[in-house]
């Protein structure tokens, strides 16, 4: 049986038409203004909403340890609370005892993803260095298909790395064609800071702010920059929260640096204010970097639209707040660090963004889709095009929704977004042609997901130019 999304205004990173796109197993194989159904195709009428890609969210902690506890979604809940919000793949992180083997931490990685509902990838965290990650690491991208590891430059004795193992570590990745993401914050000074604080009896949320300033981010961004430079690597700051830490980002793409960055919605929308709420609530938005200056959110907008800054992601790690979250409430420093994000993240970056209009709808697909497909070497994602994936989103725009802790698929008991409205609606989510999300339901299998093969970088000079969305687009009204 065919599949046959009609009448739809598909949008790609390059272009806005109308168009019917006919599907077939787990692919596009046609898309024309016009395609005529045979009785046995199933026929989803897209008249007045918009067609995407599915988005792919590139920065997701499921079933992750830290800080003994664990994060309260799996790669069930968290996958399918993912569908319902527009996601189709994601790229979650492994999280490596120590001395432990990478190939032996990614073969138990890939079978916990196994339960997923859409498709994933993982990138491998590397928390310390040794001759084996060195001679691990080509297995990992020629036998597993790991196109990206992870580096911490905060948390030390349990992630955390030196310089001088980034560079070797990073260049060695670099030489294989694998892309570093980098936590940037100077992590020896902030857990100095964090002591002083603590000696000083500031136990509140709000000092995990303050405990994390900007400075620390930029500074450790510029560093990691300057790094992947000497080690011609490419690399990939994650989470980028303030100005101070672009800056920092530009300055290295000007100097021809093989450098992304990456910021996540709560960065966008929510502001250190949250942090600073009574009776511990300030607690629910901790997370690393922490929520910054509320002036720092039209730098990031900017950062998207001129494309400085290459993807969201939502940074999902979710704690719940009446047991998890509260271990910390005598102690700022034992509150789990993340937020909830991975089934908003979609309606976010569209509402704040397209809605309002700080990105245009080409850019929402590049930002939420294309980008991480090219940037993390994902075949056949991130596009509408013949010959790939059918991952697919259908949105109302005309339609509207309260997020609500109430109504969210994520298994936590708060939701960080509480109470805003969001204008679209997601009525439909197809991953590999068949749909998984209806009206706003999960309707689909666990483990229908498929494990990533991804593919590197080869050329030092393939790094991307997307195009520039500055020709007029057609809009549903």
């Amino acid at each position: 049986m065919k599949t046959i999304i009609k009448n739809g205004m598909v949008v790609t990173s390059g272009s806005t038409f109308k168009a019917d796109i006919l599907i077939q197993g787990d692919s596009i194989t046609s898309i024309s203004s016009d395609i005529t159904p045979e009785p046995s195709d199933k026929i989803i009428d897209a008249e007045g909403q918009y067609v995407f890609p599915g988005g792919i969210d590139v920065h997701t902690h499921l079933e992750w340890p830290l800080m003994d506890t664990e994060t309260a979604d799996d790669f069930v809940s968290g996958t399918r609370a993912a569908a319902v919000g527009g996601i189709t793949s994601i790229i979650n992180f492994t999280k490596p005892k120590k001395g432990a083997s990478l190939i032996a931490t990614q073969e138990e990685w890939i079978e916990k993803g196994k339960k997923s509902v859409i498709d994933y990838g993982l990138h491998a965290i590397i928390n310390e260095y040794s001759d084996r990650v060195l001679e691990e690491l080509p297995i990992l991208a020629e036998t597993y298909g790991v196109g990206s590891i992870k580096l911490f430059m905060a948390y030390k004795g349990e992630m955390m790395v030196n310089d001088l193992e980034m560079y070797k570590i990073m260049k060695k990745a670099g030489e294989l064609g694998v892309i570093t993401n980098v936590h940037a914050e100077n992590g020896d000074i902030i857990d100095e800071m964090i002591a002083q604080a603590l000696a000083e009896g500031n136990t509140d949320p709000i000092y995990h702010g303050y405990t994390r300033p900007t400075i620390m981010e930029a500074e450790a961004t510029g560093r990691a920059l300057a790094i992947a430079e000497a080690a011609n690597a490419p690399i990939y700051i994650v989470h980028v929260s303030c100005s101070e830490a672009l800056e920092k980002v530009v300055e290295a793409k000007k100097r021809g640096v093989q450098a992304f960055a990456e910021t996540c919605p709560q960065y966008l929308v929510l502001d250190i204010s949250y942090l600073d709420q009574p009776n511990f609530e300030g607690g629910k938005y901790v997370c690393s970097p922490p929520l910054r200056e509320k002036w720092n959110q039209d730098v990031l907008w900017n950062g998207l639209q001129t494309g400085m800054i290459s993807v969201a992601g939502s940074d999902h790690c979710p704690f719940r707040f009446h047991d998890q979250k509260a271990m910390g409430k005598d102690n700022f420093s034992k509150i789990p660090n993340g937020l909830p994000g991975l089934e908003d993240i979609f309606s976010i970056l569209y509402h704040f963004g397209v809605h309002e209009g700080r990105i245009s709808l080409n850019q929402f697909v590049e930002i939420i889709s294309t980008n991480p497909a090219k940037i993390f070497g994902i075949p056949k994602k991130g596009d509408i095009s013949i010959g790939y994936d059918a991952d697919l989103v259908i949105l109302n725009p005309n339609g509207s929704r309260v997020i609500t802790s109430a109504s969210q698929y994520q298994n936590v008991d708060y939701n960080a977004y509480e109470g805003l409205e969001v204008q679209g609606i997601i009525t439909n989510v197809l991953s590999r042609g068949e749909v998984i999300v209806k009206d706003g339901q999960f309707i689909g299998d666990a483990g229908r997901g498929k494990y990533l093969h991804r593919n590197r970088r080869h050329n030092r000079d393939s790094l991307f130019h997307s195009p520039k969305n500055d020709q007029a687009t057609e809009t549903i009204r």
